[in-house]
């Protein structure tokens, strides 16, 4: 296959030792990323199918390490009400989830994801296999999880159902070059110790991820103090199941004796800081984590907890939450925040060897800002202008495993914007209805 090569980029490559390369060539073959360096490459590699990056910011695509993108059609639904997820968000998918709502859901979601520059998104939700097939028909790449839960759910008319579910979900797409399946028990509290070990030997007998919303509610920290006299990540330890498998949601109230156990079990760190302050959940305690080097990356959470799923906007939030937060504006400069939404994401995910940086060899996942906008000038320094200046709308190209999925800051197929507006139209009136009644 011919080579297809990006020029005139300033790259962001995110590599050990986050080299920049002005006025950039990146040459991708197939879905890899075959050479890269100055100008001189042109000569080396000539082609017809050349994009011109216009002195635009090229870096690794960027990565949401946590969401329910299906939740994305109850955006803007209960944002106020108090203790929302058993008052609100549970009776309310009980209610109306179905295969349609969370393929439309999903849908849409990554679209929105696409266009602020998501190249790779962790999922959970119910009819999980539908999430896959919106993911797959787009072009994006997915880890994805079955919800296993203590009740009955959308998909499931059992206690636990999702295990099956989550086993039948695994063996259909395990060999897939875009979708990681993954098991993910919602949580220590809507799960108990035997069905959380059956969660891990699942995630160990395929060696895929297991992911769970952990230490993030107060009820939650509550119930593990009452019940097991420790926090739950502590629990969580004490029954085996934190491995470098996991990735760990949220993880907000945790000690320092938290923070050691989740280092020492290489466990993965979510970070959602917009729906985390939006929830008044609290701010985890990351500063501690990222000294330590632990994996550490960025989620948006579902679109109706944070009402957003692009990781563009989770950037800023992260710095400026926990410099006020901590009292100290010279932490997270901007870098290290880029960091976490790509090349730390890609570690959460232990895909590092693949993706989250811009390196020979690696899969050809790329985002490219565009820099004539009024809020990207002037252009002093590439980390803080895509951090703080930034917003999705200056995503002007989006490649995955090789293939341009947005161009021109609009979808390659556009006309599969139009079709899923339109058929959420459809189901609005349902949703609202229903939302009532709650």
């Amino acid at each position: 296959m011919a080579e297809s090569i990006i020029k005139n980029v300033n790259i962001l490559t995110m590599n050990a030792d986050k080299d920049i390369i002005e006025k950039g060539v990146v040459v991708l073959k197939d879905n890899l990323i075959h050479d890269m360096g100055n100008e001189d490459l042109l000569s080396k590699y000539p082609s017809d199918n050349i994009i011109d990056g216009k002195n635009g910011i090229l870096i690794p695509g960027m990565i949401n390490t946590h969401t329910h993108a299906s939740m994305v059609v109850f955006r803007s639904l209960g944002d106020d009400v108090p203790d929302r997820l058993k008052r609100y968000i549970f009776p309310l998918e009980k209610k109306l989830v179905n295969k349609e709502l969370v393929y439309l859901g999903a849908k849409y979601g990554i679209i929105e994801m696409l266009l602020g520059g998501v190249t790779t998104f962790t999922d959970m939700y119910f009819f999980e296999d539908e999430v896959a097939r919106a993911a797959k028909e787009l072009g994006v790449r997915g880890v994805l999880g079955e919800t296993i839960i203590n009740f009955s759910s959308p998909d499931s008319e059992e206690p636990y159902g999702g295990l099956d579910y989550c086993e039948w979900f695994i063996e259909k797409w395990k060999d897939d070059n875009l979708i990681i399946p993954a098991v993910a028990p919602h949580a220590p509290y809507t799960n108990d110790k035997h069905h959380l070990q059956l969660a891990n030997k699942l995630s160990e007998k395929y060696d895929v991820p297991l992911m769970m919303h952990v230490a993030e509610m107060g009820y939650e920290y509550d119930q593990c103090l009452e019940e097991y006299d420790m926090t739950p990540v502590q629990y969580l330890d004490s029954i085996g199941i934190l491995s470098e498998r996991f990735i760990s949601a949220h993880s907000i109230l945790v000690s320092d004796k938290d923070i050691d156990i989740l280092e020492k079990r290489k466990v993965g760190i979510s970070h959602n800081v917009g729906a985390n302050s939006k929830g008044a959940k609290g701010v985890a305690p990351i500063t501690k984590m990222y000294q330590k080097g632990m994996k550490l990356g960025l989620g948006t959470d579902g679109p109706m907890s944070g009402n957003t799923l692009d990781i563009v906007t989770q950037m800023s939030l992260v710095g400026k939450i926990h410099k006020l937060h901590n009292k100290d504006r010279s932490l997270f400069p901007a870098s290290e925040i880029l960091e976490m939404a790509t090349i730390g994401g890609a570690r959460v995910l232990n895909m590092d060897n693949e993706i989250g940086s811009i390196e020979i060899g690696k899969k050809a996942d790329l985002v490219l800002f565009e820099t004539d906008s009024i809020n990207m000038q002037p252009l002093y320094d590439y980390y803080s202008v895509l951090v703080y200046s930034s917003n999705p709308s200056n995503v002007d190209t989006v490649i995955v495993d090789g293939k341009i999925l947005v161009k021109n800051k609009k979808l390659v197929e556009s006309n599969i914007m139009d079709k899923v507006k339109e058929q959420l139209k459809m189901i609005k009136n349902n949703i609202l209805e229903v939302s009532k009644e709650l």
